[in-house]
């Protein structure tokens, strides 16, 4: 196991700065997903690592070890490209020795080490195969096992699933992760999809234009985004936009008021509330809204409610629960975050304004 660190890098494409500034520690063994859309310099930052990029300023350490200046088969890399990049005449056997054959290792423990990884992959029987007789699947294994074969500290994913079916991705990735944990390689992982970070990662780097916006673990990025960016990208969220008014007890967000003690913002700045689906309650005291559309997703109802002056808002509720489409329905806040540019503050049990004064306000209180 290795660790890996990323000092202040800067890479730039005429003009675009496609990443800025960006300082990373991934630890041994761990699964770091870079997270971000399309464009955010994920996949440059991976090709950072792997030499295929060369960064216009900043390092990169390996075990303390600078590797910046190294070319890619000189460092102790190995990366899984989205393409499989698999040769069409050579067998599978062929295609995963490559990398040994070129490091002139002797014949009889480059076949051991095919033999070895593909039964580390599941493919045991598929060395004298072609690529065209393998599915996608088989395929993306074969693709991590000639990575894997070269025996190399760090392990670089970049999108490696998004070229497979939706099933398929999610078996992919429980697969890899599985596989991950059983030889314990420090392994970085390219995604856009939020769902496959989640899922896979032991920590999430969010990025968003080449900076990045948070590094933390699947369940606090959820739990406790630090942006609105990041709120608003990792999960569903409903977003109403609301202006500090001290006069009305703190945030005014549609139909609701929010204490804001906590916070010295000044009076008319712009905010905006970020509310979970599940962290809004069906309650026939709470604000009143009417259901647009009930969802059936299985196991659970996702409801659309258009609430007067928040627009229209989703919320979960289980099968028991289900309102009919078009009905009146109360709802309430139970859990909450306020956004203000680079600050937020977090809200705990809320009820309508009418229950009583903000200034009564107590988390604890609700919580209890």
């Amino acid at each position: 196991m290795s660790s890996l660190s990323l000092r202040r890098l800067e890479k730039r494409f005429g003009a675009h700065a496609a990443v800025h500034d960006l300082s990373l520690d991934v630890r041994d063994g761990e699964f770091m997903c870079l997270l971000g859309p399309s464009g955010c310099g994920k996949t440059t930052t991976l090709r950072m690592i792997g030499g295929f990029e060369a960064p216009d300023a900043g390092d990169i350490e390996i075990d303390g070890r600078s590797v910046t200046a190294l070319p890619p088969e000189r460092r102790p890399t190995a990366m899984v490209f989205q393409r499989y990049n698999l040769w069409p005449h050579m067998s599978v056997a062929g295609n995963v020795a490559f990398g040994l054959r070129v490091r002139r290792l002797p014949r009889a423990e480059i076949d051991a080490k095919v033999r070895e990884v593909l039964a580390l992959v599941g493919l045991p029987d598929a060395p004298g195969k072609y690529p065209h007789q393998l599915s996608g699947g088989q395929q993306q294994r074969i693709a991590v096992a000639r990575a894997l074969v070269l025996e190399p500290k760090i392990l670089l994913l970049d999108e490696p699933f998004s070229n497979l079916d939706a099933r398929l991705r999610v078996r992919m990735r429980e697969e890899v992760k599985q596989l991950q944990r059983a030889i314990g390689i420090t392994t970085v992982f390219v995604t856009h999809d939020q769902e496959e970070a989640l899922t896979i990662a032991d920590r999430i780097a969010v990025m968003r234009d080449g900076v990045l916006e948070q590094v933390d673990t699947p369940e606090r990025l959820y739990a406790h985004p630090r942006t609105l960016f990041v709120a608003d990208f990792i999960g569903t969220m409903n977003l109403i936009p609301g202006r500090v008014d001290r006069q009305a007890g703190g945030l005014a967000a549609g139909p609701w008021r929010l204490p804001l003690s906590a916070v010295a913002w000044p009076d008319g700045a712009e905010a905006t509330l970020a509310v979970r689906p599940e962290d809004l309650v069906i309650d026939p005291a709470g604000t009143p809204g009417d259901v647009r559309r009930v969802i059936n997703l299985g196991h659970y109802l996702q409801v659309l409610v258009d609430v007067p002056g928040a627009g229209t808002l989703r919320l979960f509720a289980g099968k028991d629960a289900a309102p009919a489409e078009g009905a009146a329905l109360g709802i309430r806040i139970a859990r909450a975050l306020i956004f203000k540019d680079t600050e937020s503050v977090e809200v705990g049990t809320m009820r309508p304004a009418a229950d009583r004064p903000a200034s009564a306000y107590s988390p604890a209180a609700d919580r209890s």
